[in-house]
């Protein structure tokens, strides 16, 4: 009978009938020293992913430089969100780095800042959200408030965003839970009132206290591979880490900010106070002063607005930036559509004029930047079908009249001995 008492290879703690030991080939092992050596493999997965973000983390000017590649204007939002993700993304670095400024405060643990979007259709909420992820280098998932009910209900529960912040990750739950989440139509979920009657507000209300948890960290069921009624398994992921963006136009906001920031004086006759009536307030400049208790005010709930404590609120678009939206970015539309008729070795071509005449019918749809490819198509749709079919097109012009709908696009041949009978017998029309 051996009665030599083993130790732990690691920690040297005696074996006992409260500290059974696993033996290996060379050594034994406690059950404390191997759930220390999970913390560590967890660790090194965790070094792993980060080491996946392209390179170094960007500082917050170098993000705000990249975006401004992909998003025309927007300043103030850009250097909001930029800090933002730069300090989400520099805290999780920091949660494994064995740094002496990190080991010097080890006793502080960092929260994590939800970021809301203000901003009127077609301002770059979503495509400012989507560059940002990645630039980082990190998953993105976005997701619509307005499908959104409470459990138990008909529509989608809030897990689902995870689902496919999941499947956008390829199914590492590691990565997914370094990722960003965008959250649209935010403003579509306030309440119908502010009365205290009790009236069950599945896809408002609801939703946004079913929010309450995920967006503030905690730990979420999700259904694996197939869903459960396959017999997928459910994966565990916890969102503590994940950064939540959300967004919405929250029309109407800027009327409950003027009445806080000019109440309504009550006179009659000569004692009432005069208001001229060419004294327009830019509601923009309204938007720009919301507090918390607008939001409130508008529908979100107390506790869901203090989730979200970092605002950045987007311009409504004007005629020049919609301009150098059709130009300047990597993916500008007009390049983009003049690599479309590359393919088929036409040139296309826009005066000043046709671009400003595009911005303009833009506004007037009141759709923001997300207009302009509307008008795009709708202008080049007939050029489009039949130039392909037409031998020796090399160049289409597109001026103001086209753009108008009081002329048309001038198509170039390639011979040119017959290019100007070929402009006047063979235009295509635009719109």
């Amino acid at each position: 009978m051996n009665d030599k008492l083993e130790k732990c290879s690691f920690c040297g703690v005696t074996q006992s009938l409260n500290t059974p030991l696993i033996a290996g080939l060379d050594g034994y092992i406690c059950e404390a020293c191997v759930r220390l050596a999970n913390q560590v493999v967890t660790s090194w997965g965790r070094k792993r992913d980060l080491a996946d973000l392209h390179g170094p983390l960007p500082k917050p000017g170098e993000l705000k430089k990249r975006l401004d590649d992909y998003v025309i204007g927007q300043d103030l939002a850009k250097e909001i969100l930029s800090v933002s993700v730069y300090n989400h993304y520099k805290r999780l670095r920091s949660e494994s780095a064995d740094s002496p400024v990190c080991m010097g405060h080890n006793d502080v643990e960092l929260g994590k800042s939800n970021i809301l979007l203000l901003g009127p259709s077609g301002s770059g909420k979503t495509l400012l959200a989507s560059t940002l992820a990645r630039i980082v280098g990190v998953p993105f998932a976005i997701a619509d408030a307005t499908t959104l009910t409470q459990a138990g209900y008909v529509g989608e529960d809030v897990e689902s965003i995870l689902t496919r912040l999941l499947d956008v990750a390829e199914g590492n739950v590691g990565r997914a839970e370094w990722g960003i989440v965008y959250i649209d139509e935010i403003d579509k979920l306030a309440r119908s009132s502010e009365s205290a009657m009790a009236v069950r507000d599945v896809s408002g209300e609801g939703v946004q206290q079913a929010l309450l948890k995920l967006v503030e960290g905690t730990n979420v069921k999700v259904p694996g591979k197939g869903k459960r009624r396959d017999g997928g398994e459910d994966i565990s992921m916890d969102t503590h880490n994940i950064l939540f963006i959300v967004g919405g136009a929250f029309a109407g906001l800027e009327e409950v900010v003027t009445k806080r920031l000019k109440p309504k004086t009550s006179g009659i006759g000569f004692s009432a106070a005069f208001s001229a009536d060419d004294e327009k307030t830019d509601s923009e400049t309204f938007l720009k002063e919301v507090q918390p208790d607008d939001l409130r005010r508008f529908g979100l709930i107390p506790e869901f607005i203090g989730r979200f404590p970092v605002l950045a609120t987007l311009e409504e678009l004007d005629e020049a930036a919609l301009k150098t939206i059709l130009t300047e970015p990597r993916n500008a539309l007009i390049k983009q559509y003049q690599k479309l008729f590359a393919f088929d070795e036409i040139e296309l071509e826009f005066t000043d004029e046709a671009i400003g005449a595009i911005a303009r019918k833009a506004i007037e749809h009141g759709t923001g930047a997300r207009g302009l490819r509307g008008v795009m198509e709708n202008l080049l749709r007939k050029t489009m079908f039949e130039t392909p079919s037409v031998e020796g097109v090399r160049h289409c012009l597109v001026d103001e009249k086209a753009v108008q709908g009081e002329g048309e696009i001038k198509l170039l041949y390639g011979k040119p001995e017959t290019e100007t009978e070929s402009t006047n017998s063979r235009a295509v029309a635009g719109a």
